[in-house]
């Protein structure tokens, strides 16, 4: 992008860094000037040739996997977040797919991204004068996009999808990351009616009916246009609910070459992965049966006899909804959440999904996030880095060992940096303010007096995201009055910069926005605390590299995972959150600061819990550790030194998307090559097993159980030493399941810390399987009883199902399982 900047920096700016735009309006004599000076003519070549290199150079993929060539990645997200120049992304999920996609780019691993292509964006963001969020919609010119049209034949590439009583045309675009294509379909079409030309023109825009139109584009539609392109992926990732449909365009592919339903499903499920991002039943996405039905109406007309069957993978049986959370499990043989903690939650909130097991069995397993490194990371930043670091740190960037170089590098250096960077971000700050008290008609007085906002000495405090209530931006405003001491100390100043979006449809969000700013034009606050307006990726990187803490409170554990610290984190910024998705699992008491509470479900306890927390941390710890300083704050940048040390190395989508690799689209690929091979022999097998113990479960049954506890209590003498173990037996009806396809287990629990954690113990068989019958035995420890200790199941296993409870099925001696 610096090369663009050169060409001219003023227009660069004025276009958005929009480089396919900024051609557009540099005239014929300022491009002849560039040509014919050398400076910028060996820097063109120079950046030609690292480009050059990157794309022909060798990749982790390549090395560490080379017999993997045949593993090819469909990833679908109905947002992505690649640059402010395409802005086709709202928030967090956009941005961590932009970045996914890069990494799998750097590190040489063949993904192919599908998308949506949005006409109108998501919006722009304007601050009147009384506050209030101003959502504005312009359409723009594909043409003057960093993107570019798919051709066949010299026609551009489009697909059609049925819907009810039409069809609807979709054009395919293409963005080039490093090596990989991302593909985005556009409703645009003259072809289609004007209201379906509308379908791609705002992310997550219009009512229901507009998302579940939408999000058959994304999953039918993306399947559509793969194979027009002839792309057989061997693994789909669903990134989040609303491209589960999907696997309805892949079911439907496998039926008609003559594949019976429930091979179909296996064989879908075999190749399929699926991330959930969001911790609350209310974040996911929902229709009424009615709905689904009349908008798949011509999918389900022409798989009548599967009608009922293909409505049943995304039934939720609780709400009588069609869930497509659910669609998505269902059809996914491998999930995950998006941090330690939200894999947690994530297995409470489908425990009874997927049959009565302890949570942590539940098959959701996490992959936590991150961000890419070379996006977020600040140039000055990265000049020093390579100045102190092994060479190879930014491909190896999740090599833990190469950051421990970062002790090494002059506090002087840190810190100049840093400073850089934070009067960088005020002049940014000031300027945003100015134009918005412009276009506000503001007076002159109101407009200049912004030129003195945010003083670039003081300790600056940050907090950007979307303005979703439960991520609290008001938090810090719940005692002003000691808001006010802590903000306007003389010696030790703090100031505070607030900035981001809305949902249009979510006025108790904007209220945030609203009081905000309604805050900051008090007149304790002036200048002190800023509320920017129309958030975007070039605005995070200035707030992410500039301010010297990243305030993150959400209410607990209602934040997934959080990705903005992680780039703050980056830049030598603290980080000052909520236990809570990354940072629960990235804070280790010496890389920034932790906002405690109990974490109780009382939400009016963690709100008083978490506002003291925040106080006492700032006026006890922060602002004294900020200000202990004589030439240079030698223990801050220290805490900043420790942060980048242990935070960059994990929170970064190189380690993230090499985990998604060795951990899921490996393994799927895999499973996906075997269940397809010799005409679907194993998807058949798995899937007539499946179909097999569902229809015979009902036999099973565990008759009686030897427990010899009440025996070793009374019979063994008190001055004698009792023993620790004992061994259990029982007997097993199997009826005509075959005891080999089951697990017989004893399950008790052990307290472990504050926890009660599962243990599972195997039984073996013993004796001869008589009438159906097989005995079992298995060593517990003495002191268990069973019914109020333990308790044995059996369960159905296979050595090709994906994981231990791919059949919720389990028969257990406790009642309630």
């Amino acid at each position: 992008m610096q090369l663009f900047a050169q060409m001219d920096p003023v227009k660069w700016d004025q276009c958005g860094h929009n480089p396919v735009l900024l051609l557009h309006l540099l005239d014929n004599s300022q491009i002849e000037a560039l040509s014919g000076n050398p400076d910028f003519v060996a820097y063109y070549q120079q950046v030609i040739a690292k480009f050059d290199a990157y794309m022909n150079g060798a990749t982790w993929f390549q090395e560490k996997h080379p017999d993997q060539g045949y593993v090819k990645i469909a990833y679908f997200s109905a947002e992505f977040g690649f640059h402010e120049s395409l802005p086709i992304y709202s928030g967090g999920l956009g941005i961590l797919a932009g970045d996914h996609a890069k990494s799998a780019s750097d590190l040489g691993i063949p993904l192919i991204g599908v998308g949506l292509l949005y006409k109108k964006g998501y919006f722009t963001q304007k601050i009147d004068a009384s506050g209030g969020q101003q959502s504005e919609l312009y359409p723009y010119d594909f043409t003057k996009l960093p993107i570019e049209p798919v051709l066949q034949n010299g026609q551009q590439l489009a697909v059609s999808i049925d819907m009810p009583g039409r069809a609807i045309t979709l054009q395919v675009w293409r963005v080039r990351v490093g090596r990989n294509s991302i593909y985005l379909l556009d409703a645009d079409h003259e072809a289609n009616n004007p209201a379906d030309k509308e379908l791609t023109a705002q992310l997550y825009g219009g009512n229901q009916d507009t998302r579940i139109a939408q999000e058959m584009v994304l999953g039918i539609g993306g399947v559509k246009a793969l194979r027009l392109l002839n792309i057989y992926p061997n693994v789909y990732h669903i990134n989040e609910g609303h491209a589960a449909f999907l696997t309805l365009e892949r079911l439907k592919e496998l039926l008609h070459l003559g594949l019976p339903f429930h091979v179909a499903v296996e064989t879908v499920r075999s190749a399929t992965v699926f991330t959930t991002h969001t911790p609350v039943p209310a974040g996911h996405d929902t229709f009424s049966i009615e709905m689904v039905e009349h908008y798949l109406g011509p999918l389900l007309s022409e798989l009548s006899q599967h009608k009922q069957d293909i409505v049943a993978l995304g039934l939720d049986h609780h709400t009588g909804q069609f869930n497509m959370t659910h669609l998505a499990m269902n059809t996914a043989g491998l999930r995950n959440g998006v941090s330690k903690l939200h894999g947690q939650v994530s297995r409470e909130m489908f425990k009874e999904f997927h049959g009565h097991i302890d949570a942590s069995e539940v098959p959701i397993s996490s992959i936590t996030n991150g961000v890419h490194m070379d996006t977020w990371t600040a140039p000055q930043w990265k000049e020093l880095l390579d100045r102190f670091l092994p060479g190879s740190w930014r491909e190896e960037q999740a090599n833990k060992h190469q950051w421990a170089q970062i002790e090494v590098i002059p506090d002087e250096s840190i810190w100049k940096v840093h400073q850089q960077l934070k009067e960088d971000l005020v002049r940014y700050a000031r300027r945003n303010l100015l134009e918005q008290r412009k276009r506000n008609g503001e007076s002159e007085e109101r407009i200049e007096e912004v030129r003195q906002y945010l003083n670039p000495k003081a300790l600056t405090i940050g907090f950007a995201r979307r303005f979703a209530t439960y991520k609290r931006a008001n938090l810090i405003f719940n005692d002003l009055y000691r808001l006010k001491k802590i903000i306007n100390d003389s010696e030790r100043p703090v100031q505070f910069i607030f900035a981001g979006k809305a949902h249009p449809a979510d006025y108790p969000g904007q209220e945030l926005i609203r009081e905000i700013y309604r805050v900051s034009q008090m007149k304790e606050f002036v200048g002190k605390i800023v509320i920017l307006e129309n958030y975007d990726m070039n605005m995070a990187r200035y707030l992410v590299q500039g301010v010297d803490v990243w305030l993150n409170n959400p209410r607990r554990p209602l934040e997934a995972s959080g990705t903005s610290g992680q780039k703050a984190a980056m830049n030598g910024v603290l980080n000052f959150s909520v236990l809570d998705g990354w940072w629960e699992e990235g804070y280790n008491g010496a890389n920034g600061w932790a906002i405690g509470s109990t974490g109780a479900a009382d939400w009016a306890a963690q709100e008083k819990e978490n506002t003291q927390a925040i106080y006492h941390i700032l006026e006890k710890e922060i602002i004294p550790l900020y200000y202990n300083q004589g030439a240079l704050p030698h223990q801050w940048i220290s805490r900043m030194k420790r942060s980048i040390q242990s935070l960059s190395p994990v929170y970064n989508t190189h380690r993230m998307v090499q985990d998604y690799t060795e951990l899921t689209y490996l393994p799927t690929a895999q499973r996906a090559r075997l269940f397809v091979s010799n005409h679907y022999d194993v998807a058949t097998k798995v899937a007539d097993y499946k179909q097999f113990i569902r229809s015979n479960w009902y036999h099973v049954k565990i008759i009686g159980i030897d427990d010899r506890s009440a025996k070793l209590s009374t019979e063994v003498p008190l001055n004698e030493i009792k023993p620790s173990t004992k061994e259990i037996t029982t007997q097993v009806h199997f009826g005509p399941i075959w005891p080999q396809d089951t697990a017989v287990e004893v399950i008790y629990y052990e307290e472990n810390g504050e926890k009660w954690e599962q243990k599972i113990i195997p039984m073996e068989p013993i004796g001869e399987l008589i009438e159906q019958m097989q005995s079992y035995k298995a060593t517990i420890p003495a002191h268990l009883i069973h019914g109020p200790h333990f308790s044995i199941r059996v369960r159905p296993i296979s050595s090709n199902f994906a994981h231990s409870f791919e059949l919720s099925l389990v028969t257990s001696t406790l009642s309630w399982q």
